[in-house]
């Protein structure tokens, strides 16, 4: 089943005014879900749309809530996100690290006290289309075990870096588990295994099911204990930087919210610098014969032209859960 964007975008914002929001946040809210799922990013599109109305349910997110600033220093601020918006926090505070390297070639913004920020990539993508390198990561509740252990005590942390290329942006977009929750539930929901082991089963044995890891909570870090040591950092400096909270607190709390999260926007690249480079990558010798070698982020480009043209696939019963909203 296939759905037009604008359609897709329309029942986003016919929801969010429902459920109280402005109408000029709405449409920027709507169209950053609509982006995602423009983009082949499903899970944190229209498959996390439910999701996101049902915190405004439980109160998790203030629908009307817009980020203060606490703290002022030159290149980095500070932010107090308010339980707000998520994906609006996030659109916001990239937009005022974009502001800030205009004035001091890098910025920094720290943001406190916010929800999930659905697709990640939508803020890259905007510093890279400002030309500039971006570089954005946020803490989340305790979802993945540190290596060797079995309790969930760390986040799985998206991490983004976005780096501008007039033959397409670079977007590395990537959590620090093989596969995001919301890749896991996709699996489990069309009944798929996963294209390798994705986590552990109840036996503690590595394991290509989406049930068990989803059963067991316990995805498996990339790159094994490095992806673990990762997370733990990126923990750490998003809540030291946003005097926020950290995922062991995050976890103590009914729901996830309040995470911590940062925003870094570089304002001077080299052009010629990254073309050469891409080009140079682009001609090594594939493993597979008839195969090629790919950048972060080209196919993006590819899906979102034929998602235009065709229509963005969806979940047909995801989709009559947000019409029936």
């Amino acid at each position: 089943m296939r759905i037009a964007y604008d359609v897709m975008a329309g029942e986003f914002r016919r929801a969010l005014l429902k459920y109280g929001m402005t109408p000029e946040r709405a449409g920027l809210s709507a169209k950053l879900f609509a982006d995602a799922s423009l983009d082949g990013v499903y899970t944190h599109g229209l498959n996390r749309f439910p999701k996101f109305i049902k915190s405004v349910q439980q109160g998790c997110v203030d629908i009307q809530a817009v980020p203060v600033c606490t703290e002022r220093a030159g290149a980095l601020e500070r932010w107090d996100g308010r339980k707000g918006p998520g994906n609006l926090n996030a659109y916001f505070c990239m937009e005022q690290a974009i502001r800030l390297a205009r004035l001091h070639e890098i910025g920094c913004v720290a943001l406190s006290n916010t929800n999930h920020w659905m697709r990640p990539g939508n803020y890259g993508l905007m510093a890279a289309d400002h030309n500039c390198i971006g570089v954005l990561w946020t803490n989340t509740v305790p979802n993945m075990p540190a290596w060797g252990g079995k309790d969930p005590k760390l986040g799985n942390n998206p991490l983004v870096v976005a780096i501008p290329h007039k033959g397409g942006h670079i977007l590395l977009d990537i959590a620090m588990s093989m596969f995001s929750y919301g890749k896991l539930e996709s699996y489990a929901r069309q009944k798929r295994e996963l294209p390798v082991e994705g986590g552990f089963d109840r036996q503690g044995k590595p394991t290509r099911n989406p049930s068990e890891v989803l059963a067991t909570h316990q995805p498996m870090p990339i790159g094994y204990w490095k992806g673990s040591g990762l997370s733990l950092a990126l923990d750490l400096t998003a809540a030291v930087l946003a005097n926020g909270r950290s995922s062991r607190k995050i976890g103590q709390l009914p729901h996830e919210t309040e995470l911590s999260q940062v925003f870094l926007a570089h304002g001077e690249q080299t052009a010629r610098t990254i073309a050469d480079t891409l080009a140079d990558m682009e001609v090594s010798e594939p493993m597979q014969p008839g195969a090629t070698v790919h950048y972060p982020g080209e196919g993006m480009r590819r899906t979102r032209e034929d998602n235009r043209l065709h229509g963005i696939p969806v979940d047909e019963s995801v989709w009559k859960a947000v019409q029936a909203l």
